[in-house]
């Protein structure tokens, strides 16, 4: 099986380059790592490369990168991906921080690229309000939520952290509660992405600088019950929706089982669960429950 440790880059397809790049590193604080005329790379400022935009018809998610381990052995992934029917291939120079990259299509439609070294993009020394730490998760709308998950659990080695009733899955790799979402929608599309921040005086800190910029909270802030993130949600430059989150819930031990506890859990110990079908979106906060300007 093949290990996934994190969440790398996501790269995205857009009709306006030069306006989505300036949002990603004027807004929200992101470095160019490297940029041409048709593709930028963007980076956070701890060295992670975040996000890829490239020139498109139609803004879009094009490919999602993940990482494992630097001795990952990409000729015995390729195989196990050939046994469930799905063809993959080595590429090179996918990112400036990857140099090699396993290639294959998931369930969904997805490019998906794996990668083992890295190299961490350099600080560019300039101040920023803003400071995400890392692409944190990506959420997607599918038909087939379960099969869905079934193809992230059993090829890519990601674990269930919680259903809600059986139409939102939340699949962990690392720590983190959710690096992965999945959510039955009868058009398939992007659901958000996210960005981890440092903690709530940033998120306060961001909220303002966005309405500096005039962008609007569309939802939160507020303190998700299934993972019991902080999280606040907007549109990007180009409509798709953007959550800056803190405080996830993160398992730092497998063999124990249990999420690290903290005094707004639920259930003592948090384990992954089945929430029920009307579990409400956050503990407090804007948008709990019902429907709201702006969303989805």
């Amino acid at each position: 099986m093949i290990d996934v440790l994190r969440a790398g880059h996501a790269t995205f397809a857009t009709p306006d380059l030069d306006r989505l790049t300036d949002y990603y590193s004027e807004v929200l604080g992101f470095i160019v790592a490297e940029r041409d005329s048709n593709r930028v790379f963007l980076a956070t400022r701890t060295g992670l490369e975040a996000v890829c935009l490239e020139r498109g018809d139609r803004a879009d998610l094009a490919r999602l990168s993940f990482q494992v381990a630097p001795d990952a052995d990409f000729s015995a992934y390729a195989r196990a991906l050939s046994e469930h029917g799905i063809k993959s291939e080595l590429r090179n120079g996918i990112s400036p921080g990857a140099a090699r990259a396993l290639v294959f299509t998931d369930i969904k439609g997805t490019v998906i690229e794996l990668y083992s070294d890295y190299v961490f993009a350099k600080d560019d020394g300039k101040s920023a309000v803003v400071t995400p730490l890392k692409l944190g998760h990506v959420a997607h709308r599918v038909n087939d939520v379960q099969k869905t998950v079934k193809f992230y659990t059993d090829v890519l080695g990601f674990r269930v952290s919680d259903w809600q009733a059986d139409h939102f899955a939340f699949l962990r790799c690392g720590r983190d509660h959710h690096t992965v979402n999945f959510v039955h929608y009868e058009n398939p599309q992007l659901h958000h992405i996210a960005f981890e921040v440092k903690d709530w005086t940033e998120m306060n800190r961001a909220s303002d600088h966005l309405a500096r910029h005039g962008i609007q909270l569309v939802w939160g802030p507020g303190r998700h019950i299934i993972g019991h993130n902080i999280a606040a949600y907007h549109r990007n430059a180009d409509n798709v929706r953007v959550e800056l989150y803190c405080e996830m819930d993160q398992m730092s031990d497998e063999r124990l089982g249990y999420f690290d506890p903290r005094p707004w859990h639920q259930d003592r110990p948090q384990v992954p669960k089945v929430w029920p079908k009307d579990t409400l979106r956050s503990y407090w906060g804007f948008g709990s429950f019902g429907t709201f300007p702006g969303y989805p």
